[in-house]
């Protein structure tokens, strides 16, 4: 008894196999998490050190340089970039993909404290920040008040809001925006106003009003007092707790007059600094930039932080707003709604195709039963696997409808054949399930087998589409089972022989035509095979052709619903100045008829280093439905009325499309050289000329600019010497008048804040003002600085870069309006080699890294598969020659495919989708030439015919079959390509390339599969002899 038969004789057992299936399925897919994609971890771990008053030279030489060379030897950096600035170091670790994120941190901390000890005294303990995931953040909250300053909001934030939100399951971050030094954000801080003039006339320097806030408010744990009986605790107050204490601080007691903190400054609650603001819609506020956890699920975070906000917004103070300026799980939400809605429809579309192609409801029951329980039946593969219910997965889930209808197709046609020919639907469904068995497990381990190598593909790729391929495997199997199991008892059951009237009659007189004239059309070809050899050979030479010169880029660009831009100042800008400009672009943004609201950021780098000149923000647009341009499309608009702000040099740019970027401007080119920086600088400016002329960059910029004044204070250390003064000294006098350094923190209502001392920015607005500065000689006499210390101007770099410990260049920009991220990238590689100097190396960041890293990864992905289903096949025809004609159908698919996105039909680029739909099309058109050669193989041995009428005789009998199912899975992409809203794009690139290359390769096919028959099959009239 065949396997199949077991199941015709018993319909009650193949019943309940199939209902096993849909209960276990049904239950896997309700308990997979939803999530935009596969779980991707892409860890940053940044290291701030603050050195307040230090040179970036001296950052650089101190600081940043030892802290690389230390954290470059932790296991697992991808790369990592150094960032010396005026009195902060900021070192970037970049991971590796997938990386254990904690372990990571304790690795990178282990290393900073093997040479913490090397680092200057004054400097501050280095500070870790861990970003996983995206590092823009999932939500924004905006907090802002009509009536109440920007730290008294921050207060309520810290107190309150931070701590709600923390507790939400998920949330892996919620840090205050604009930040501080610490978690606190930009908390308030007692500020001491120093006055230089009253400091001088009553005998102070700045150094001894620092020394005394720092010794006369100290946190002091005293103990208890304890006998045999009773201990009670004791406190002090040492320590202050409340500005007025402060204002009356005794800083020095000279005979019967005692000089307090008030006399020689103006103590008030302030900011930390005042260098950084956030704006919701015009409005100033502070944000809590909200990070999910790796594993969590984005929208689960989403609906519960808004949840959070919901019920602060009931109980809020007085004077204070709250609302959700970003909400990137609305992108999420709106995929996920498509890609259901393009599962629906291309489920009705399938259903309509087959029945167009049957033309009996009777028989659509077959396949109607066997789709929907194919696809439920994967859940319970990709559940045991650990998979969730992702764009990706569900992009797989699109794809697999029009495949796994195929068995029961094949099966259905098959047996409807045998029944037509006077058997009866019994011994039709016995004779048929065995005459099929083979070929449909030869299919599907063939589909199998294509998937196999994307899911070992290392990288971004594997890590993205791993879950795409085994979802794509798992239905392919459960529809084996199914086609095997369910399929041909139900057509024992439901099929018999009907005359053909009405419009059944219609379909299969319609389609005799067609086979009649396929069948003319191939016999009288077969006269003509060397020209077909020809066309063959000629479609091997085109396909790398058209694979070199098609536009490529990692990923297409999707519209989620923001349009992002950043900006960068003079060196010299403050806040105000850059808030004038800040105005001006949040009104051309609000201008646009598809922006909703508008949040922006001051004095903040998005990507770190210096940021006191740096702006960031971005529009929230309107539902996709709701507005007539896209993203994409509103970008070189903004682009245009933003080049009209004089001010700053602003560029629009879109959120990244995948996960595992660290975010940024696309184009991210690094120069590397041991040259000095003045010489990098104007090597980079004639690279971005070139660049600029070449049309390829809509904007180009670079991380190091000299344009920075800088004032050096040139000490006559002789002088100094003779006035009994030491270098200590001056510098303590220096950083506790112009640094912004802490020097003690204080107890307000159990939180603690720093109290800085400092003086007002109108007695330090240029170095004149260093004539009222004094410094205490040895004998105690005051010194005024300028005695001891000459002005010298120059123009340096605002930060100093370095990647990968060597000085660096990183050019970023955004390509021009129909320029790939290939394109422009080969671009300046090619500009480079032109125009700098030989020792000079180049190097890649961001997006544009993981764009070089795949480098050729698909391309080997795509070679392992075709080895490996020929092998597979090789193994089940027993034959080395049968799986080179199969295989002989993928070159005709992949040219068809390339064919379109050479010219880029609709835009469409080689990325990651179209390169993983290639990978598809493997699968999906061996199946049909499998169909053909195991039936001619049959047909030779069986009825003795010749290689040339076994294959014609093949080719006409399965001609409807192949038909059915290519058609069938060519309309169920359609959904696809005509798909809009969110995520639309990648789906259409991946539709683009299945939809054209399965009915080109499919019809060239069915005539080329032929011929290489003839050439390369063995005569298996022979061989049935001989055995």
């Amino acid at each position: 008894m065949h396997f199949t038969d077991i199941f015709i004789r018993r319909p009650v057992l193949a019943s309940a196999i199939s209902l096993a299936i849909l209960v276990l399925g049904i239950r896997a897919w309700t308990n997979m998490t939803v999530r935009e994609y596969p779980t991707v971890t892409s860890t940053l771990v940044t290291v701030t050190t603050a050195y307040p008053g230090a040179s970036p030279e001296n950052i650089r030489a101190f600081i940043t340089t030892p802290l690389q060379q230390a954290i470059a030897s932790a296991p697992g950096i991808d790369y990592m970039t150094g960032a010396s600035a005026q009195g902060i170091s900021t070192v970037t670790v970049h991971m590796k993909l997938n990386s254990n994120p904690d372990a990571a941190v304790a690795q990178i901390l282990s290393k900073i404290n093997q040479v913490q000890n090397l680092l200057p005294a004054a400097a501050q303990r280095p500070t870790l920040a861990e970003t996983v995931g995206s590092t823009t953040a999932l939500m924004y909250l905006s907090f802002s008040s009509d009536t109440l300053n920007q730290q008294q909001v921050n207060d309520y934030v810290l107190r309150v809001a931070q701590p709600a939100v923390q507790a939400v399951d998920g949330v892996g971050t919620a840090d205050i925006v604009p930040p501080g030094i610490d978690p606190s954000g930009n908390a308030l801080t007692l500020r001491a106003w120093l006055d230089p003039t009253r400091m001088a006339a009553l005998g102070l320097t700045a150094a001894d009003v620092a020394a005394a806030l720092g010794a006369n408010s100290f946190v002091s744990a005293v103990g208890s007092t304890r006998n045999a009986t009773k201990q009670v605790t004791v406190t002090a107050t040492t320590s202050l707790n409340d500005p007025a204490q402060f204002k009356n601080l005794v800083i020095k007691d000279v005979g019967n007059t005692v000089i307090r903190l008030q006399d020689v400054a103006d103590v008030s609650l302030g900011a930390q600094n005042y260098d950084t603001a956030v704006f919701f819609n015009g409005k100033p506020a502070v944000f809590i930039a909200v990070q999910p956890t790796p594993e969590a699920n984005a929208l689960d975070v989403s609906a519960g932080v808004t949840d959070v906000v919901r019920q602060l917004s009931a109980a809020l103070p007085t004077g204070i707003h709250a609302d959700i300026a970003l909400d990137q799980s609305s992108f999420i939400r709106a995929s996920l709604h498509e890609v259901f809605m393009t599962i629906a429809i291309t489920l009705v579309v399938v259903v309509v195709v087959i029945f167009l192609f049957l033309g009996s409801l009777r028989s659509l029951l077959l396949p109607a039963v066997a789709m929907p329980l194919s696809i439920i039946g994967g859940g319970i593969i990709m559940a045991a696997l650990g998979f969730t219910t992702n764009l990706l997965t569900l992009l797989a889930v699109v794809l697999a409808i029009g495949l796994v209808v195929d068995d029961a197709i094949i099966v259905l046609e098959n047996i409807q054949r045998l029944i037509d020919e006077g058997q009866k639907p019994f011994d039709a469904a016995i004779n048929g399930a065995r005459e099929l068995a083979s070929p449909i497990f030869v299919m599907s381990t063939t589909l199998v087998a294509v998937f196999i190598p994307v899911g070992l593909t290392q990288g971004l790729t594997g890590s993205l589409f791993t879950e795409f391929a085994f979802t794509l495997v798992a239905t392919v199997v459960v529809s084996m089972v199914v086609a095997l199991t369910l399929t041909p008892m139900l057509s024992s059951r439901v099929l018999h022989h009907t005359p053909e009237k009405g419009f059944a009659h219609v379909i299969n007189r319609s389609f005799t035509k067609l086979r009649q004239i396929y069948d003319r059309s191939l016999h009288a070809l077969m006269g003509f095979r060397p020209m077909m050899l020809l066309v063959t050979a000629c479609t091997l030479v085109a396909i790398p052709l058209l694979f070199l010169g098609t536009k490529s880029e990692l990923a297409p660009t999707e519209d989620q619903g923001v349009a992002l831009y950043q900006g960068v100042g003079p060196a010299t800008s403050t806040l105000h100045y850059l808030n004038i400009y800040t105005r001006q672009i949040r009104g051309i943004l609000a201008k646009f008829p598809e922006t909703n609201t508008v949040w922006q950021i001051s004095g903040i780098a998005p990507q770190g280093g210096a940021g006191h000149n740096a702006v960031f923000g971005g529009a929230n647009l309107k539902n996709w439905d709701q507005r007539p341009l896209t993203q994409m499309r509103m970008q070189p608009v903004m682009q245009g009325k933003l080049n009209a702000v004089a001010g700053l040099q602003t560029v629009a740019f879109p959120l990244p499309t995948i996960p595992g970027s660290s975010g940024g401007l696309p184009v991210q080119f690094v120069l590397k050289s041991t040259h000095d920086y003045k010489d990098m600088d104007a090597a980079s400016n004639a690279l971005i000329g070139q660049a600029m002329r070449s049309g390829a960059f809509a904007f180009l910029t670079k991380d190091l600019r000299y344009d920075a004044p800088n004032i050096s204070l040139d000490i006559d250390r002789d002088l100094a010497a003779n006035l009994g003064l030491d270098m200590q000294d001056v510098g303590k006098v220096l950083s506790a008048l112009l640094s912004e350094n802490y020097v003690s923190r204080f107890d307000m209502q159990g939180h603690s804040y720093e109290v800085v001392p400092q003086v007002p920015d109108a007695l330090r607005a240029d170095a004149h003002a260093l004539g009222s500065y004094y410094v205490r000689s040895k004998s105690g006499a005051l010194v005024p600085l300028t005695t001891i210390v000459k002005v010298k101007r120059s123009v340096q770099p605002e930060f100093l870069p370095q990647f990968q410990q060597a000085n660096s260049v990183t050019m970023q920009g955004v390509m021009a309006p129909g320029v790939p991220l290939g394109m422009a990238l080969a671009k300046l590689k090619t500009l480079a080699a032109q125009v700098l100097p030989k020792d000079y190396e180049v190097d890649y960041a961001s997006e544009s890294r993981q764009f070089m890293q795949q480098g050729n990864t698909v391309l080997v992905t795509f070679v392992l598969s075709i080895i490996l289903v020929y092998l597979l096949l090789a193994g089940q025809f027993e034959s080395f020659r049968d799986p080179l004609i199969v295989l002989a159908a993928v070159p005709m698919s992949v040219f068809g495919a390339l064919l379109f996105l050479f010219f880029g039909v609709g835009s469409a680029t080689l990325n990651m989708y179209t390169e993983v739909g290639l990978i598809t099309l493997i699968g999906l058109i061996t199946k049909q030439s499998i169909l053909v050669v195991q039936f001619a193989n049959v047909i030779q041995e069986q009825e003795g015919l010749d290689r040339i009428a076994a294959i014609e005789k093949a080719s006409s009998i399965r001609l409807r079959p192949i038909l059915m199912t290519t058609l069938a899975m060519v309309f169920g992409v359609i959904p696809l390509l005509v798909a809009s809203g969110a995520g639309a794009v990648s789906r259409f690139d991946m539709g683009l390339v299945i939809a054209t290359g399965l009915t080109i390769g499919a019809v060239i096919s069915l005539y080329v599969v032929p011929v290489i028959y003839t050439y390369v099959a063995r005569d298996k009239r022979l061989q049935s002899i001989v055995e």
